[in-house]
């Protein structure tokens, strides 16, 4: 009897993005404002475009949202497409849910009809999703009021309520919290973010605050001079950073320069790994405040070097701050005279002028070649 021909299961299918853009692409006066942008957004993501001012984290919104046309470029929407340079749905047809900085509400409005604005259907289904909302904003008890007696945090949850009513399958946010006081602004941002969640929309966020980005997105996208330069997970990003300048956006940072000999740099820290590196190129070594250890001075002398600090250098004192939860040392180094931060928890607050050891960790440095 013949062999039965082998049988494999059915391959699944690739999850859908909610919200796709691809090589979007928009210039004014011939300069690219968004160059080439791509990116996938599922249901139930927080994305978040971080960069700069004037990078094209806003024009990209717009252009998802409608109210800007890309020069070309594709936008898709659940697997459908809804705008390219030829076809495009009208931005009211898109289900998308717009959130922006100024809140926008309708001042001669009260809350239950800035909330139903966008609402259709039976008086009675459009009320019942106005209370619904507003008590999830914890805000119900304002229903009948109107946008100018509320406060900067409930006219932001006004506005979130009133952008969810109409069920949106994508939410678009450009600096929604920038205008709250930063004592609310952590809570605020915590309860959108819950609720957001809870309805499963696609949300695309758009700050130039790293903290902000890193708080609430599932992934960031982080934009330079028109293009995403870097995508992936907030940790890996982070801690995986493609270049200096995606280092220096999300902190302070000490930049040590060194010359490559044999795929090695040589520093008064020690030597440093730089595979790849031609030999005699320029190389920066980037490391962040916190990852700098300091030593006291032992007459003159400092730490025996260590696999995971390498070498230390001296230097003295300039200036210490008291920040709160740490404390900043700014030291300028005998080697060279730069000056090095350092920040140590709690309060660690010497004089001027006193010495210290300073040690690098290798595991928390970048190295960069110049460019």
């Amino acid at each position: 009897m013949p062999d039965s021909p082998t049988q494999t299961a059915p391959r699944a299918a690739a999850p859908v993005p909610r919200l796709e853009i691809r090589n979007l692409r928009r210039q004014f006066d011939g300069v690219a404002v968004v160059d080439d942008v791509s990116l996938r957004v599922m249901p139930g993501q927080v994305t978040c475009l971080l960069g700069p001012s004037g990078c094209g984290k806003s024009t990209t919104l717009r252009m998802i949202a409608g109210v800007e046309m890309q020069d070309t470029g594709e936008i898709w929407v659940d697997g459908s497409l809804i705008c390219d340079t030829v076809f495009r749905v009208p931005p009211e047809r898109r289900a998308i849910g717009l959130m922006f900085q100024d809140f926008a509400l309708f001042p001669h409005l009260s809350v239950a009809e800035n909330v139903a604005f966008g609402l259709s259907g039976p008086r009675e289904a459009r009320r019942a999703r106005v209370e619904e909302l507003l008590g999830r904003v914890g805000l119900r008890r304002f229903i009948d009021a109107y946008p100018h007696s509320l406060s900067g945090g409930e006219q932001q949850r006004v506005a979130l309520a009133r952008a969810l009513a109409p069920r949106p399958r994508i939410m678009l946010m450009d600096e929604p919290f920038s205008g709250l006081d930063n004592r609310l602004r952590d809570d605020i941002r915590d309860q959108t973010l819950e609720i957001l969640k809870q309805e499963d929309a696609a949300v695309l966020l758009v700050t130039h605050e790293p903290d902000e980005a890193m708080r609430m997105a599932d992934e960031i996208a982080l934009m330079r001079a028109g293009r995403i330069v870097q995508q992936g997970a907030p940790y890996n990003i982070y801690n995986a950073p493609k270049d200096r300048d995606a280092v220096a956006f999300f902190s302070d940072i000490n930049v040590i320069r060194g010359t490559v000999r044999g795929a090695l740099t040589n520093t008064p820290f020690g030597q440093f790994l730089a595979p790849g590196v031609p030999d005699g190129a320029a190389v920066e070594i980037v490391i962040r405040p916190q990852h700098i250890k300091i030593d006291l001075d032992r007459g003159g002398r400092g730490p025996n070097p260590t696999v995971q600090d390498g070498v230390a250098a001296r230097g003295e004192v300039m200036r210490a701050r008291f920040m709160g939860s740490e404390s900043l040392v700014e030291i300028r180094m005998d080697h060279d005279g730069s000056i090095l931060k350092a920040t140590v928890p709690n309060v660690f607050l010497p004089q001027p002028g006193k010495p210290l050891w300073l040690m690098i960790r290798r595991d928390r440095c970048f190295v960069f070649p110049v460019r």
